[in-house]
């Protein structure tokens, strides 16, 4: 019996992108069970593609043509890729249909697409991933717009994967009215990697003069709920010799320019905007050869790219807050908002024995080991598949 599952809400299978992007390709590519049919859809901006089926290590990726809109891309990609399903289960009369929608963009659709899918047999899971209409960026309209689209997700999916423990018991508390079926399933990690200096890491450590063991890094989105402002103004407090490499998709926007304007960072030479590096070879190595990772990410579940910090950089400083907390646990050391607070971490930092950075890498690993492997990710959505899939 051939289980069937359309995930809906990355960009597509292989893409290098983001974090949705990085989770398809990795359920797919560590599920070995070939009882399982992935459909995944691809975004293009190429119109003569649209409606092109192409079949990818087995995966069945449809391209979905949309224009460049901003932010709204997403939305829209959602909706064209989701009618999309509804026609193809239809015309295939394919059965034992799950449908995993990442994110909660649309929700206000979920009530009339949810008539749908019932009449077609599928079963709708959503992972809202972190809480959007948290996020700084967005003006009160729009967040007042992805709150109620969040709760639309909720009442009217089958199921709901948290990838974090947090924001389950959110989603439990904020709308226990409507008895969600939840199961917390968080990213995952590889272990045991060894990463090689190619040409790229030669190049940017040639053209930055940077050196390994000598460089604090950071990678992550450049938006402000991800602190960037109080890292660097922290980090430029102190007299450290080491360098700040920070790895985003940095744009000389309103953020840099107030950034540029509240820190002055660039009358310091140790902080180094090298732009975003997607070769994950390269983006290993300088994780595994900075001196310490610093996360700033305070809003959201279990972040990605703090998995792939744990898994390969001995010591990590992340920002105090439940997300983080939860996955770092006494592996990490923490900081927040408060004046010195990072600072002061930083020289404590600056303290450890070779011999004490090795013993928090071990703990950072044993966690990823423990918790967080593609491994477990897989199994665990694999039962609620199935549970839903078998479900009369």
């Amino acid at each position: 019996m051939k289980k069937n599952i359309i995930i809906i809400g990355s960009r597509g299978y292989k893409y290098n992108y983001g974090g949705w992007e990085t989770f398809v390709t990795n359920l797919v590519q560590n599920n070995k069970d070939k009882n399982y049919q992935f459909y995944i859809p691809n975004l293009t901006n190429v119109k003569e593609k649209d409606g092109e089926v192409q079949v990818i290590d087995g995966v069945i990726s449809p391209s979905i043509f949309v224009e460049d809109q901003g932010f709204v891309t997403m939305f829209t990609f959602t909706i064209k890729a989701t009618r999309f399903f509804f026609k193809y289960i239809k015309e295939h009369d394919i059965k034992n249909v799950v449908i995993l929608m990442l994110g909660c963009k649309v929700g206000p659709l979920f009530p009339f697409w949810k008539r749908k899918l019932k009449k077609l047999g599928v079963k709708l899971i959503i992972n809202p991933d972190g809480l959007e209409w948290k996020r700084e960026k967005w003006s009160w309209w729009i967040k007042k717009c992805f709150k109620i689209s969040e709760r639309y997700c909720i009442k009217y999916s089958d199921y709901c994967v948290c990838d974090s423990k947090s924001i389950e018991s959110y989603v439990k508390e904020e709308y226990k009215k409507y008895s969600p079926r939840t199961k917390f399933i968080a990213f995952g990690a590889y272990e045991n990697r060894n990463p090689k200096k190619n040409k790229l890491v030669q190049d940017l450590f040639q053209k930055y003069n940077i050196k390994e063991e000598e460089y604090y890094l950071i990678v992550g989105r450049f938006i402000p709920e991800n602190n960037y402002e109080v890292m660097i103004r922290e980090f430029m407090k102190t007299n450290i010799s080491k360098d700040l490499v920070i790895i985003c998709n940095v744009e000389e926007n309103q953020f840099y320019e107030s950034l540029k304007e509240k820190t002055n960072f660039l009358q310091d030479s140790r902080i180094k905007f090298i732009g975003t590096v997607y070769d994950q070879e390269a983006l290993l190595y300088f994780r595994k050869f900075s001196y310490a990772y610093i996360h700033g990410h305070s809003v959201g579940g279990t972040n990605p790219s703090l998995l792939e910090a744990l898994s390969i950089t001995n010591v990590n400083i992340l920002f105090d807050v439940c997300y983080n907390k939860e996955v770092g646990e006494d592996s990490c050391f923490y900081f927040s908002k408060e004046d010195n607070s990072l600072m002061n971490t930083l020289y404590q930092v600056e303290k450890l024995s070779k011999k004490e950075q090795e013993e928090f890498g071990k703990k950072a690993k044993k966690r990823i080991h423990e918790a967080y492997t593609w491994k477990i990710v897989v199994s665990r959505y694999k039962s609620v598949f199935d549970l839903l899939i078998n479900q009369k």
